[in-house]
């Protein structure tokens, strides 16, 4: 069995792995570090969660430990598509490379970019950034990429679903041609193909797993939904999740759970809360402190649901993570693999459940199409507790027309109907029409340019503002 000490590494970065307590690499460390350790370049395939931040820190650590950076011009650079992704990659630098004496520098956003100017200004051995924060900086002409001897590009198929291609073929063409490329990826979509075929010469490929594969440590189940009415549905989704996480009792300590949009991520978050589950939201719209201390929350035990849009589907190192709960399937199929890989880290046993609502039963097939499997269905654990379903229109339209057959109750008592007719029939009408313009009646007794009409008495069903041409007898409209 291969150990760290076999892989050539420098003896101080050994002495921090055995620090760590590693001992063992896994199978894209074991693949990867000797390659790269060469000088040549690395394209590396692997799950999430088999260890591959550490594929590229440990030989980086290693050959970056002799020279030295010059101002504004780092050695080496690291691209990650996520801030929660690159502050992880600098805790690895940190770890493995505390017996070496290298300086590092974290370019993402959320951060004055005037206290990361004076780290870049003072040089830097490793650079690590988000694309669009290096390209700022690189605009600004604060930062030069013509020193850089190593690029990384880590959770390449991430970049590509959000967007950060061009970024990426830019960023390529301003380092040198002569620079070592170490590019990792869970899945080879053909994007990522054509950009490793273009920037990468001859790599050695190191694919661990069949593209997006379930690690076997993860138990898996879905849970077919449909609401009882559209207006229902949300609460009732909601309602579900609640009873899935009190299904799972005590085996459940943490959970992070996915929604698609971050305005669900709000309103599950705030749902939960509510009813007494400590929850808390993250997303891409939260302030970079606020999300920041939630995941130390969730990290120190102290938050046990992580309500998460996909921003969290990649790079979270939270060893501890019992649970995924998918409250929506994802959109694209990969990113479930992703989502569930959260759980059941470095060997260790988890579960992941998914919610499936009627209109997502195309891309969850594409889910199990992907993982060549079929998911185990979980039963509905409020089925018994389904609501009464609304009645149907025939049923109400029967009910109308019982209640038209039914006789008909008199609203008014007696002596009020009594007044009523009397003063109808008893009081005559009066007429009275003036001229408004010249104060007289005419030859008929009634107004040339408008006429109102005066009444003391309540006509029944009318109320006391009826408009006066109703009170007008069939003969005087005619007349007029």
């Amino acid at each position: 069995m291969t150990k760290f000490a076999d892989l050539k590494l420098d003896p101080k970065v050994l002495k921090a792995i055995e620090e760590a307590g590693y001992e063992t690499p896994t199978p894209i460390q074991a693949g990867a570090i000797p390659p790269a350790l060469e000088g040549r370049d690395v394209l590396g395939i692997a799950q999430t969660g088999t260890g591959k931040t550490a594929s590229f820190t440990l030989p980086m650590i290693t050959m970056l430990s002799k020279g030295r950076a010059r101002a504004r011009m780092p050695r080496s650079l690291v691209l990650c598509p996520t801030r929660e992704l690159a502050a992880q990659v600098a805790e690895n630098f940190d770890v493995y490379a505390k017996h070496v004496k290298l300086t590092k520098a974290l370019l993402i956003g959320g951060v004055s970019f005037n206290e990361q100017d004076k780290l870049i200004d003072k040089g830097v051995d490793v650079l690590i950034a988000t694309p669009g924060r290096l390209l700022d900086h690189f605009e600004r002409g604060k930062l030069l990429l013509t020193g850089v001897q190593i690029m990384v590009v880590d959770e390449a198929d991430r970049m590509l679903d959000m967007g950060f291609i061009p970024d990426i073929e830019r960023i390529f063409s301003l380092t040198p041609f002569t620079r070592q490329t170490l590019f990792f990826s869970a899945t080879m979509a053909p994007e990522i193909e054509r950009i490793t075929n273009t920037f990468l010469s001859g790599p050695e490929r190191i694919e661990i797993a069949r593209q997006a594969t379930a690690s076997e440590t993860i138990t898996q189940a879905v849970v077919k939904f449909k609401g009882s009415r559209k207006d229902r549905e949300a609460s009732e989704k909601r309602k579900l999740l609640r009873a899935l996480i009190d299904g799972e009792g005590d085996k459940l300590t943490n959970a992070i759970i996915f929604c698609n949009r971050k305005t669900d991520v709000d309103i599950v978050a705030k749902s939960l809360k509510k009813y007494g589950y400590d929850a808390s939201p993250i997303h891409g719209d939260l302030d970079q402190s606020q999300r920041t201390k939630t995941l130390d929350q969730f990290r120190d035990g102290s938050l046990r649901f992580l309500i998460a849009s996909d921003v969290a589907a990649r790079g979270l190192d939270v060893p501890s993570v019992s649970h995924v709960i998918n409250f929506d399937v994802p959109g694209h199929a990969e990113d479930y693999v992703h989502r569930i890989g959260r759980t059941g880290r470095a060997g260790r046993e988890g579960k992941a459940i998914t919610i499936c609502a009627p209109r997502d039963e195309k891309a969850f097939d594409a889910v199990e199409a992907l993982i060549q499997r079929e998911v185990p269905r979980l039963e509905n654990p409020l089925k018994d507790q389904a609501p009464t379903a609304p009645r149907s229109r025939a049923k109400k339209a029967t009910e109308v027309k019982q209640d038209a057959a039914a006789p008909v109750q008199e609203k008014t008592t007696a002596p009020v109907q009594e007044k009523t007719e009397a003063s109808v029939t008893e009081k005559p009408r009066q007429d009275v029409r003036k001229d408004t313009r010249k104060g007289k009646d005419d030859d008929n007794g009634r107004s040339r340019r408008s006429s109102s009409r005066r009444r003391d008495d309540n006509v029944v069903g009318m109320g006391e503002h009826m408009p006066s041409f109703i009170a007008l007898s069939f003969d005087e409209r005619r007349a007029t």
